[in-house]
């Protein structure tokens, strides 16, 4: 019984690790995947072909070293290839910041497509070694991957006049080298070769994976050329910057990582099918409603629609891989996230098509058309595969106890095991938790907002305090504008803004738990 109580904390100590280390790497991934066309012009001097092809070299060594990846993760110790993947990705973020001219630019995007290929088929398929006594594994890495990304992208951008995009693209390395670490003193795995593995081999979990496959690639697709779409209508049609961009995009990307754990519980309740049909409506009624947007807002607000569908859909996806899989989630997911990048590819060359050959309207509803198919499309093609519609519900939490007994009451636990075999289910569930939650939750927001308040007191009486401008002077040039200083001036000033974002997000997200802790028994 101790060997087993053992074995599942070390395997919850893999996941947390694991999860620390996606949201390191995802952040820097998606920012340099935002701000590399931008670079790729301004700093390297490329051209706008030559801008396309390091976007697509990038790309191409991702998709082939994905399912080769895949067979590395089924094969060996899965954190290392995780881990080695990072470091991969930590040297591509370092050759762009060291890059002249074209040719460095394109052998770092050749690394950091193989270095993707080996971290994410890696990571998931760690999670994934959970997902029988965890239903929630993967939603909980959607989330912190969401997270990642959004805190990411405030802090580059609104950095990024003060640090550059060398600077930049080194804070990105370093994050990455800092998860390579992480997963590096990752505990060992139990081991996931099975039986008969190898004879199955990539051939063999492609043709069974197929109708998954092929949906997977036709809604993303369609999913990636409404976003390039949208991106390029907030560029040349609204003419936005960067920034402006961004913040557009941020909603969303906060939307997705609040929400992913708690829409896994419609996915219990409801079932796998009927919320794969509602998230591919919901994207659907998104981008047909982009047709008529009048403005920014607007389209930062139906963007959190967007958000919460990839919220619910991407989890399902990872977690029917896993299932239909056995033994070789390495393999799966190597060929399940070729498929969407392959999807990806088609749907950028595709929006390009759409938004010079057809009108802004067209695009949008063909886009929508296509993504309303995966309603019919993807739940039929999870039921062919033959995995359950409903996943258990995730494990009640335990309490965690405090630090200065954990010893003690691991003893103590241990010998009421020994001596009573059969314990009463209270017993070995250890006393209640306190009802504190909710005071020490008030409290650290009270704690938070204090400091909050000085530190913009303090910029306030220097001309650096972002909130002040935004509150009063012109609020959509405050907020899509660019920093109106330069130097520490502007590093103070970006850092005033990143904090209110990150300020208000904290607001919410403890407010909400208070009120739920409220609610709780």
């Amino acid at each position: 019984m101790t060997e087993a109580v053992a074995g599942a904390d070390r395997a919850r100590r893999r996941e947390r690790r694991t999860l620390l280390a996606a949201a390191l790497t995802n952040g820097p991934t998606e920012l340099i995947d935002f701000v590399l066309p931008l670079w790729a012009g301004a700093a390297a001097g490329l051209g706008a072909t030559g801008v396309g092809l390091l976007v697509a070299v990038e790309m191409a060594f991702s998709v082939v070293a994905r399912p080769l990846a895949g067979v590395l993760a089924d094969r060996r110790e899965r954190r290392h290839v995780a881990a080695a993947g990072a470091a991969l990705y930590a040297a591509s973020c370092a050759g762009y910041a060291l890059a002249g001219g074209a040719a460095p630019a394109y052998a770092a995007a050749a690394v950091g497509g193989v270095g993707g290929a080996l971290l994410w088929v890696s990571v998931r398929a760690i999670i994934g070694e959970r997902l029988a006594e965890d239903s929630a594994v993967f939603p909980r890495l959607q989330a912190v991957q969401e997270t990642g990304a959004w805190v990411a992208f405030v802090a580059g951008l609104s950095l990024l006049g003060f640090i550059g995009y060398s600077g930049l693209f080194w804070a990105c390395a370093a994050a990455c080298a800092v998860a390579a670490g992480v997963l590096l003193r990752t505990p060992r795995g139990r081991g996931h070769a099975a039986e008969g593995v190898e004879a199955a081999g990539l051939g063999a979990v492609g043709r069974k994976l197929r109708p998954l496959l092929l949906a997977v690639a036709l809604t993303m697709a369609a999913e990636t050329a409404v976003s390039l779409l949208l991106l390029l209508h907030l560029q040349r049609g609204f003419h936005l910057e960067v920034v402006q961009i961004a913040l557009v995009f941020l909603p969303g990307a906060i939307a997705m990582s609040v929400a992913s754990e708690h829409l896994h519980e419609y996915v219990v309740r409801f079932g796998r099918s009927r919320v794969l049909v509602w998230a591919s409506v919901a994207s659907g009624l998104f981008a047909a409603c982009l047709a008529w947007a009048p403005n920014p807002y607007v389209i930062a607000g139906l963007w959190v629609l967007s958000g919460l569908a990839w919220a619910a859909v991407i989890p399902v996806h990872q977690a029917v891989i896993t299932e239909a899989t056995p033994g070789q989630v390495g393999r799966g997911m190597g060929v399940y996230e070729s498929a969407s990048l392959v999807g990806a590819f088609a749907g950028s060359l595709a929006s390009g098509v759409l938004y010079d050959g057809v009108n802004w309207t067209a695009a949008c509803l063909t886009a929508a058309g296509v993504i309303l198919a995966g309603a019919v499309l993807v739940p039929r093609a999870v039921r062919r595969l033959g995995v359950p519609d409903v996943p258990p519900p995730p494990p009640a939490a335990e309490p965690e106890p405090a630090p200065e007994r954990t010893a003690e009451r691991t003893a103590e636990r241990t010998a009421e095991r020994t001596a009573e075999p059969t314990p009463e289910p209270a017993a070995d569930a250890g006393p209640p938790p306190a009802p504190l939650p909710r005071r020490v939750l008030v409290r650290n927001l009270v704690g938070h907002a204090a400091v909050f308040i000085a530190a913009q007191v303090a910029l306030a009486l220097f001309g650096l305090s972002w909130l002040r401008d935004l509150l009063t002077e012109d609020t959509r040039s405050v907020l899509f504008g660019d920093t109106p200083h330069e130097g520490l001036a502007a590093f103070a000033y970006g850092a005033g803004r990143f904090w209110t974002i990150a300020f208000l997000v904290d607001l919410g997200w403890t407010g909400w738990k208070i009120t739920t802790a409220g609610r709780e028994p």
